[in-house]
């Protein structure tokens, strides 16, 4: 039986890299003045950087239904049946539409829809065990299971450089935002699972930096028992900032030498709100030792 995976843009991964990579990817609609884009098609991150930072208004939307089903009917002509990896549930309703979607008798025991509870570096993680295990020859229920069972086995920090896209989307008060930035506060986020939460603050970046690498070193040795970090995937996100996560990675290696730390830039449903300059770095435990 052959199975097909499928993400969407919020992994990373865009339309003409999972072509290499033997999957599919559907890319994320977002709006820029009431004009609807589509994440790695009409518009590149540098473009969207550069719109976001003029003020124009711009929110995220879920994957578009009559793109998602024109997808999963072109694929199912070739394959069996689809394991589809879209953002965690807990962050947007597409998965739910999907899970919906799937329940259909067309797409029933076809289409398997993951609530795989992970985003950007950490998604694409998941996508590249999911194709691994659909080359082995597991089924779609099998994979679904798998990521599901492990969903949780990942952390994610984020460092916002300014609290002005928090504000806009009204994350913070205006008020928050005024004191936060008076006293040069870089918030730190976490995503456990579903949810996005403060985990802490800092007066540097430096400071930030510091307290995200012990997170990820605490999650690392007492949450999946890994001490040296061989059984995780680490790495560093960022939003139009390759430099600074270069850096990151190299302060990141001296506490995990020999060890692969990929660098992405965050999806733009997480750019939104956070704006350029946002580093972030993770760790998930996983059978795969490098991704590309």
């Amino acid at each position: 039986m052959s199975v097909a995976i499928l993400t969407d843009t919020n992994s990373g991964i865009m339309p003409a890299e999972a072509e290499k990579l033997g999957i599919f990817s559907i890319p994320n609609p977002f709006y820029i003045d009431d004009k609807l884009y589509k994440e790695g098609v009409d518009i590149d991150h540098p473009e969207f950087y550069r719109i976001q930072e003029e003020g124009h208004e711009i929110h995220t939307s879920m994957v578009i239904v009559g793109d998602l089903l024109d997808e999963w009917n072109a694929i199912l002509k070739d394959y069996d049946e689809v394991v589809y990896i879209p953002l965690s549930a807990g962050l947007s309703s597409s998965c739910q539409t999907a899970q919906m979607l799937s329940e259909d008798d067309e797409y029933d025991g076809k289409v398997f829809v993951v609530n795989n509870r992970r985003i950007s570096v950490t998604q694409r993680l998941s996508v590249y065990e999911a194709k691994a295990l659909a080359d082995q020859g597991r089924s779609g229920a099998e994979i679904k299971k798998y990521l599901e069972d492990t969903a949780a086995d990942s952390s994610i920090y984020i460092m916002v450089d300014t609290l002005k896209y928090l504000k806009q989307g009204g994350r913070v008060t205006p008020a928050a935002a005024a004191i936060g930035s008076l006293l040069h506060i870089k918030p730190i986020l976490s995503i456990q699972g579903d949810k996005l939460d403060k985990f802490g603050m800092s007066r540097t970046v430096k400071q930030a930096k510091q307290n995200m690498l012990d997170a990820i070193t605490k999650d690392t040795h007492d949450r999946f028992k890994d001490p040296d970090g061989s059984g995780c995937v680490i790495s560093v996100a960022h939003t139009n900032n390759r430099e600074a996560a270069e850096q990151f990675r190299d302060e990141i290696l001296e506490v995990f030498p020999d060890r692969q730390i990929i660098i992405q830039e965050l999806p733009i449903v997480i750019a939104v709100h956070t704006g350029p300059g946002t580093l972030a770095c993770t760790t998930s435990k996983s059978f795969i030792k490098e991704i590309q």
